[in-house]
């Protein structure tokens, strides 16, 4: 089982990113499983708690990932979960840890490792 959970929506050639407010990168939302916590059900959670007026479409697990980042040596365990659609405010629930959510085209900004591993995988390397 994975250690965490990640939402790809894709609107319109967008995707959906959010801002971490300890260090400004973009990701992916998501976040850590609880114990005894499915992947399915840390997405969810994690959604309802950072983007609280987003509905979600029908939800379905892309890939597992396990690596070991090649820059900063990191193990990756998560689940990536891909959305059918997704509508709604983009409201912060979290502030402490999100200060920012946009669909946006994921180049030219500053990803998390996972996510750039994830947007690399889904959307090939430009």
């Amino acid at each position: 089982m994975a250690k965490s959970a990640k939402l790809v929506a894709v609107k319109r050639g967008k995707v959906l990113l959010v801002r971490r407010r300890s260090d400004g990168r973009w990701m992916f939302p998501g976040g850590r499983k609880r114990p005894r916590e499915t992947d399915l059900a840390c997405l969810r959670r994690e959604i309802k708690e950072e983007l609280p007026k987003l509905k979600l479409g029908r939800l379905r697990l892309w890939k597992e990932v396990k690596a070991r980042n090649k820059r900063s040596g990191r193990k990756m365990s998560d689940a990536i979960f891909v959305a059918t659609s997704a509508k709604g405010r983009l409201a912060i629930g979290d502030k402490r840890e999100i200060s920012r959510a946009v669909w946006q085209k994921p180049r030219g900004i500053r990803l998390t490792p996972t996510s750039r591993y994830i947007r690399d995988k889904l959307f090939g390397k430009a």
